[in-house]
């Protein structure tokens, strides 16, 4: 009977984006879930708890999750403790500066974890087992859970004492995008309705309901659409690109003297440092407008490959050597990948860097969510500032290098 009042929510039933090639059924299929109670799924999960018994000794009243600290399995029933409430009685609330960051070592989640400890949040950070360990994210001063989002039964006790979930969780380039991107998100949302989860933070892509043909677009925009039907409090921050990005691949091979790859396209991409996407995230989180909405942040100017491989010669001082490809060659590569099972996710990746390489802009106004959050646009950093400080930051090591190099071969 303790979790007897845990709602029901929508199961995931999603037709479509295992056949993603018909946009149209993909719409009606998640619209069209069954209802599902999340207490079995909670069993399903084996979820391990210890309840503390009522106060007149007969069924208990509050169920008490443990938490791990230093090898040992402790229970604490303070403010930092997740108590969930069942029939028989009212559970201590959890602290609001309690949040979980999924995909914490990725390129954006690493800085949300860094930007939230820095603004005093108690940071968990939910990572798969891995060969090298996220150590790092230990010394940062966050707690580091295992968990995977594709193994369903491992997420209940990771979400224990949270109060938010920030989900800059992806799928890794070798695995169907359906793992984790839309059964894995589904799982994650119903555990944390279940478990009673005050916020979710779900980072999504701009302009993804545009783009039915693109897998991936496509099952961000189904998650958004199953996360606002969930009941939970949610907000979807819907991204661009990011300035990480062109370090590897435009900043990194021409000073390499390497070839760097473009299109003929005249698409448009407004990128943003995630230094930045991570500031105005916890800003949002505290800002109760942003409840129930879906933002999109972009950086201050949209930029073509063209444009940022230019800025890249100018700050490196020197020419790169650009293989263009033609979009053409895209789409038929795209096609023929089709017609095999074991390429199926190369075509869909293919999918999505034909879009990338089309005439639209991947760009959105920022003064209403600026007015909105309270930030001034000025602390925003440009993409002129960002690749200076980068060559700066790396020539000046290249020419301490070079310099070593040189006093050491006059003192052999």
């Amino acid at each position: 009977m303790a979790l007897q009042a845990v709602l029901h929510l929508p199961s995931a039933s999603m037709e479509s984006v295992a056949r993603i090639s018909s946009p149209a059924s993909a719409s009606s299929s998640c619209a069209r879930s069954s209802s599902q109670s999340l207490v079995s799924f909670a069993a399903r999960c084996q979820l391990r708890s210890t309840f503390w018994s009522s106060p007149d000794g007969d069924s208990p009243s509050f169920l008490v999750l443990p938490e791990r600290r230093s090898g040992r399995m402790i229970m604490r029933r303070n403010a930092t403790t997740r108590v969930v409430a069942t029939a028989g009685g009212v559970g201590t609330p959890v602290r609001n500066t309690s949040i979980l960051v999924v995909g914490a070592t990725g390129t954006l989640g690493r800085q949300i974890v860094r930007r939230a400890l820095d603004e005093g949040y108690d940071v968990r950070c939910l990572v798969r087992s891995r060969p090298a360990p996220a150590d790092f994210l230990r010394d940062w001063g966050a707690i580091v859970v295992n968990g995977d989002l594709s193994k369903p039964e491992t997420l209940p006790a990771t979400l224990v004492g949270i109060h938010t979930i920030i989900d800059c969780a992806t799928g890794r380039p070798e695995e169907p995008i359906r793992k984790v991107d839309w059964d894995g998100k589904v799982a994650l949302i119903q555990c944390a309705k279940a478990m009673g989860i005050q916020k979710y933070v779900f980072f999504s892509i701009h302009n993804c309901e545009k783009h039915p043909e693109v897998p991936l677009m496509e099952i961000k925009r189904c998650t958004e659409k199953y996360l606002a039907e969930s009941g939970l409090n949610f907000t979807t921050i819907r991204l661009c690109g990011f300035m990480q990005g062109l370090i590897g691949q435009y900043a990194v091979p021409i000073l390499e003297e390497k070839s760097v790859w473009g299109t003929d396209a005249p698409t448009r991409v407004a990128y943003m440092d995630t230094q930045d996407i991570a500031r105005l995230t916890l800003t949002a989180l505290r800002n109760d407008k942003t409840e129930r909405k879906a933002l999109t942040f972009a950086g201050p100017r949209a930029w073509t490959t063209q444009e940022v491989i230019s800025l890249c010669e100018r700050l490196a001082g020197q020419d790169a050597k650009v293989t263009t490809v033609p979009v053409a060659v895209l789409k038929t590569t795209r096609i023929l990948t089709r017609l095999f099972q074991w390429t199926t996710d190369v075509a869909d990746r293919l999918a999505f860097s034909e879009v990338l390489t089309s005439d639209v802009v991947f760009s959105a106004p920022m003064t209403e969510i600026y007015g909105m959050l309270g930030v001034d646009p000025k602390d925003t950093t440009t993409l002129e500032l960002y690749l200076q400080e980068y060559y700066s930051q790396i020539l000046k090591k290249l020419k301490d290098l070079k310099a070593s190099s040189k006093q050491g071969d006059y003192y052999l």
